[in-house]
């Protein structure tokens, strides 16, 4: 990452609410993103917040982003996407069964069970 013209943060980023652990402890980030986010992170949170005023062109092109995701281009942009939608977004919930709710015409009723009789 040191072709960036992305400045780092002055302390190293971490969200210890949502990932405790690490964010590659999580299991939803490599080790590559995790540092990335720990680097960059805090500058990010700068920018998105407005604490921060973009300095360069990439900077820049970040802001631009964060108004506009289908416009990432770098890592650092997709890592922080990737950051905010699991950080803020909702959480998944996953069940056992592959529906969520059981189809109306799948009623059981005593005519579609079939009995024998001796």
């Amino acid at each position: 990452m040191s072709d960036t013209q992305f400045r780092h943060g002055k302390k190293r980023f971490y969200d210890n609410t949502k990932f405790p652990r690490g964010f590659a402890k999580s299991g939803d980030f490599t080790l590559a993103e995790e540092e990335i986010l720990m680097l960059y992170g805090d500058t990010m949170l700068g920018l998105e917040s407005g604490e921060i005023i973009a300095d360069n062109s990439e900077e820049k092109h970040f802001v631009k982003v964060l108004e506009n995701p289908g416009k990432a281009k770098t890592k650092l942009e997709r890592v922080w996407l990737k950051y905010v939608q699991l950080a803020r977004g909702r959480k998944r919930f996953h069940t056992l069964n592959g529906r969520s709710k059981p189809d109306a015409t799948e009623d059981y009723s005593e005519d579609s069970v079939l009995v024998e009789e001796d």
